[in-house]
């Protein structure tokens, strides 16, 4: 046995010794063999990789590199070794996503590189079964603040790929000088290489179709020590390259760019890859996310939440209403009350405390909605100046808790440097410390956030529903729109798009059925599902629609994607509370017949469909009896929608 023993270490030794700085590709391969990035040195030492899917290319060559403002790592590179494959697992918990345990299993190998001076620098790859993810990573120690001036990372996707991509918003633009928001429409199906409409490029993630095989590219494990980052504007030949903020994106006074001491982690670079099914069902953006910071996690508690803003506005946050939308909640069985901006003046500490009180004895807990803003925009919704700093927001934060307050909604925050990130990840942990929950608008994506800090249950950075009430060409949009985040925005973060009108939008004429708004806070997902009806409109709603939204979930145990096409329309089932809830949306004006494959659900189950009645305003109930086959069809009207609830 020793012998054997001394044979084996051998070998993982020579295994992990230099090799051929050039040319040589070294292969990273997914535990089940189909997905493998390579990774090499060209001839003029610049680092390059490529991936591919079931021998395919899905990237070609892409390339690889850090400039920093004292040292360059993009050129003239040398490869000191590289280590064996190596196997990392993971597994965690998590109430605001689509599964509840998550388990990751990646095939990890690490390029030690140096550059032309000696300083070195390590690229980390891990490939999982749905998907490829790298990251940047500086040894040593330093007393002094290195800095980062660009990063050269590209994704260069073959020239027949179609992407569908959103425009990052100029900073600085928009209401009351409140950009980016993450809040433009994405450009559906269009061709790989075309230029961003502005020039702060492409948000995270771009969703990408080369072939049969598909790509969603993010970032995900941003801690503070690295500005958020996007894609840049041009990408000639299809090659995508990170870019940076822009200058206006700061906290006042903070740093813009990545900037730390050593050792030093960029974020990870992340690409799902696989079949629709693979991309709609992963968890990379927050298996690569840090694990949970110590924190108390006993008042974190996910839920759905009556809202008054969203239909009624400005003129709804006075007391009387917010009582009334306490009751509500109360009666629709869900957890929460959200009360928005303007309550520190139009209601007051003193009868927010009694609406807390009182919404106590109701057993619903109560969200107050705060102004993020110092100085870097002109919003003038109160509170405001509150957050700003450690001091302000202790204080604060201990007011909320001693009133019984259980989150906050913190919006306008409007830019993505580095300074701006640590604001983020400051008030999460200020908030943590006083119990309370968080919901970020006007924000940027999470990018894993919500595994890290679990009292971050939901992020807006998205065009929502509250832009559904504001234009009608907004409310025309919706089929199109609803059908295509789910691919992209909410397929690894939470997203607090507050759905659902079954009943009347305000002077606007809605284009999407009262099934299909039924279906929504089943298909999107979010931690905290403020639901946009308000008691009026679910009135007009039947006593078995009602009972379903009584008895969505609070969490979700699973998910499985059945079906769907971005823009098109969109199929899932997603398991809670010991039942299978599926939901489907049709984007398109025509019917559409789909096969529901249920070969998850056990056989002989039972349960209810309730979809689209003889109009759109209407809706149908049938009792399902799944038999042996467990596979049915269900017909999805035009704009329509359904819900299916199986024991």
């Amino acid at each position: 046995m020793k012998i054997k023993f001394i044979f084996a270490l051998s070998i993982a030794i020579i295994s992990t010794n230099q090799v051929p700085a050039q040319s040589q590709k070294s292969i990273i391969a997914s535990p089940d063999k189909k997905l493998s990035a390579q990774v090499w040195l060209a001839n003029d030492k610049h680092a390059f990789y490529t991936i591919t899917l079931n021998n395919q290319p899905l990237l070609t060559n892409s390339r690889l590199g850090i400039i920093c403002e004292d040292e360059d790592f993009s050129n003239d590179l040398s490869l000191i070794s590289v280590s064996a494959s190596e196997l990392v697992t993971d597994k965690y918990e998590t109430f605001n996503a689509k599964r509840r345990i998550n388990i990751y299993k990646a095939n990890k190998r690490v390029f030690h590189l140096q550059n032309e001076s000696g300083k070195k620098m390590d690229i980390i790859f891990q490939v999982s079964n749905d998907g490829v993810a790298f990251q940047y990573y500086f040894p040593g120690k330093s007393s002094d603040i290195k800095k980062i001036k660009e990063e050269i990372t590209s994704f260069h996707f073959p020239k027949e790929t179609k992407a569908w991509m959103q425009p990052m918003q100029e900073a600085k633009s928009g209401f009351e000088h409140s950009n980016p928001a993450y809040e433009e429409y994405y450009q559906k199906e269009i061709d790989v290489g075309t230029p961003a409409p502005g020039k702060a490029g492409w948000v995270y993630p771009a969703l990408f179709k080369t072939g049969n095989a598909w790509a969603l590219i993010t970032e995900g494990s941003l801690d503070g020590t690295y500005c958020a980052t996007r894609l840049r504007q041009d990408s000639p030949d299809g090659e995508y390259s990170v870019g940076f903020p822009e200058e206006a994106e700061i906290f006042p006074g903070g740093a813009l760019g990545p900037q730390s001491m050593l050792p030093w982690y960029s974020p990870w670079r992340i690409i799902a890859a696989g079949s629709l099914k693979t991309i709609v069902e992963s968890t990379l953006g927050t298996d690569l996310a840090k694990p949970a910071i110590k924190m108390d996690q006993s008042f974190i508690k996910t839920g759905k939440a009556s809202w008054s803003w969203v239909l009624l506005k400005d003129d709804s946050t006075v007391y009387n209403v917010q009582k009334e939308f306490i009751d509500y909640a109360a009666d629709m069985n869900w957890q929460y009350c959200l009360i928005d901006a303007g309550w520190d003046k139009k209601i007051g500490y003193e009868k927010v405390q009694e609406l807390t009180d009182y919404a106590k004895t109701k057993n619903i807990g109560i969200w107050l909605w705060y102004n993020s803003a110092g100085s870097w925009n002109t919003v003038k919704f109160t509170p405001r100046d509150k957050l700003v700093t450690h001091e302000e927001r202790i204080k604060e934060f201990a007011r909320l808790h001693e009133m019984g307050i259980k989150g906050i909604k913190v919006d306008f925050f409007g830019g993505d440097g580095q300074s701006m990130i640590q604001y983020y990840i400051d008030i999460f942990k200020d908030a943590a410390d006083n119990k309370l929950m968080v919901n970020c608008h006007g924000a940027t994506l999470p990018r894993g956030w919500q595994r890290t800090y679990p009292n971050l249950v939901t992020m807006e950075a998205i065009k929502g529903m509250e832009f559904i009430t504001f234009e009608q060409k907004n409310t025309d949009e919706e089929p199109f729109h609803a059908t295509t985040i789910p691919f992209i925005r909410n397929v690894f973060d939470p997203m607090d798009f507050t759905p659902m009108c079954l009943y009347k939008i305000p002077k606007k004429e809605r284009r999407t059925s009262s099934a299909f708004e039924l279906a929504l806070p089943v298909i999107f997902l979010s931690g905290i599902q403020h639901l946009a009806e308000t008691p009026t409109g679910m009135q007009h709603v039947p006593d078995y629609v009602k009972e379903f939204l009584q008895n969505i979930p609070s969490y979700w145990d699973d998910s499985k994607f059945i079906d769907g096409y971005p823009g098109k329309y969109f199929v899932v089932a997603r398991k809670g509370n010991k039942e299978w809830f599926i939901a489907g949306i049709n984007g398109e004006k025509t019917d559409r017949e789909i096969t529901l494959d249920l070969g998850f659900i056990p056989q002989n189950s039972t349960g209810v469909l309730i979809a689209d009645g003889d109009d759109s305003m209407s809706f149908s109930r049938l009792m399902v009896d799944l038999g042996k086959n467990k596979k049915m069809k269900v017909t999805i009207k035009g704009n329509g929608g359904f819900v299916m609830v199986m024991k």
